[in-house]
């Protein structure tokens, strides 16, 4: 048995050992035990890994011996760190599965944490996994993915010590070391005892998302919530990985958001993952009349239009108003989404407003939103419960019937899973 929680220390011991040994130091000296392992690709490393590199090319089906002329492009080092990063990711999950490692750190620049990111985001969630990057001030999206990795900025490149990157390194080792100590606690802390369910929120639907929460947890349930400005597509990974037991899809405005290259893009189809998934869902088309760019004077030419109404959120981000015929599609494309979803649903229509830019007094007050609603239902299968109000989606009464309507699909699900 362990006596000390352990950090797996990996990266190129090649081009970086020098910073990788400070951080050995600093790590050993909180009271950790560490397991170094070796990716790199052009050399000897500074120091003996407990794992080498070339254990690493084995398990991603590359021999380092073939990678000599060190050349850039698809067949040299980039196909070099690929194959290293599959090596790894398969050599994380092993150690992670074993028991044997509590926490993973690394160091890279831009090539570094392409390979290590390719295999730290896989592990399970909750698992603490950290890499200081040169590339954490930029967009963190396609190295963080819809994982839980933390991505601290190096501040300096990594080549070299000084006074600069070592208050830098001793902090990552810190926080590696805590984050290690502190993993079988948290786990346990966190361990699943009710079923999860997500509901995508957005700016201007939050007060019904909240009240719709808080009936949730008042009944037995816990509660995950999506902010609609790209965190979509965690809540569509979340669904794949099984982690989501229901949903209230609420706030759509990522649909159009997609279809533009707006904003607020989660860079996937939404509303997928529930189809895959088969689990209970409400569907309300909550702000999917709008789509977001930033400051109004980053608004590409060909939306910044009347037809468009454009709308200052804040002074960074802009709302932009789908065209009526766009909204034929939306309601299309919800419809077709729901009819497809193999498990309990109901969808549920706010008549008096998508969102709070539709109420009195507000910009988009009075705007027609029918052709929305007039898709659903046409497109909706007649097997399917549909729920017309009266109401503003943000209405207690409304945030209440969509609960209920979700207690119904759980029920359903309850039931048909006990006579499975």
């Amino acid at each position: 048995m362990r006596l000390n929680p352990v950090v797996c220390l990996v990266g190129t011991l090649d081009t970086k050992g020098v910073e990788y040994a400070f951080v050995k130091e600093r790590l050993l000296a909180t009271g950790v035990d560490v397991l170094t392992i070796d990716c790199g690709i052009l050399g000897d490393p500074h120091f003996t890994p407990d794992i080498g590199a070339s254990a690493v090319a084995e398990l991603g089906g590359f021999d380092r011996a073939d990678f000599h002329s060190r050349v850039e492009g698809v067949s040299g080092r980039s196909l070099a760190l690929t194959k290293m990063s599959e090596g790894l990711r398969s050599l994380l999950a092993e150690l992670v599965a074993e028991g044997k490692i509590d926490a993973v750190l690394g160091l890279g620049g831009s090539g570094g944490t392409e390979l290590l990111s390719g295999a730290f985001r896989n592990l399970g969630m909750g698992f603490p996994k950290l890499i200081i990057s040169t590339m954490a001030s930029n967009n963190t999206r396609p190295y963080v993915g819809h994982s839980d990795m933390f991505m601290g900025n190096a501040v300096t490149d990594i080549a070299g010590l000084n006074r600069i990157s070592q208050l830098v390194l001793s902090n990552a080792a810190h926080a590696a070391a805590g984050m290690a100590r502190g993993y079988e606690v948290t786990r346990g802390q966190v361990e699943a005892s009710k079923p999860l369910i997500a509901i995508s929120m957005w700016g201007m639907t939050t007060p019904g998302v909240m009240r719709i929460r808080k009936n949730l947890e008042d009944n037995g349930f816990e509660v995950v919530t999506f902010h609609a400005v790209g965190e979509g597509a965690g809540m569509e990974h979340l669904i794949d990985e099984g982690v989501i037991n229901g949903l209230i899809d609420f706030s759509l405005p990522e649909i159009l958001n997609h279809w533009h290259k707006g904003l607020f893009d989660p860079g996937c189809e939404r509303m997928e993952a529930a189809i895959r998934a088969g689990i209970p869902q409400v569907v309300v088309p909550g702000a999917i009349e709008c789509f977001n760019f930033g400051a109004v004077d980053t608004i590409p030419t060909e939306f910044n239009t009347e037809e468009r109404n454009v709308l200052i959120h804040n002074a960074n981000v802009s709302t932009l108003l789908a065209t009526a015929e766009e909204m034929r599609e939306l309601g299309e494309y919800v419809a077709d989404h729901v009819n497809r979803a193999p498990g309990p649903k109901a969808v549920a229509l706010p008549l008096a407003g998508l969102d709070n830019y539709c109420r009195e007094g507000s910009q988009y007050h009075g705007i027609d939103v029918t052709p929305v609603f007039e898709a659903i239902r046409r497109d909706l299968d007649k097997d399917v419960e549909l729920l017309e109000m009266d109401n503003n989606i943000n209405d207690p009464e409304f945030a209440d019937a969509v609960f209920a309507l979700f207690q119904k699909a759980w029920s359903t699900h309850l039931a048909a899973t006990a006579v499975g």
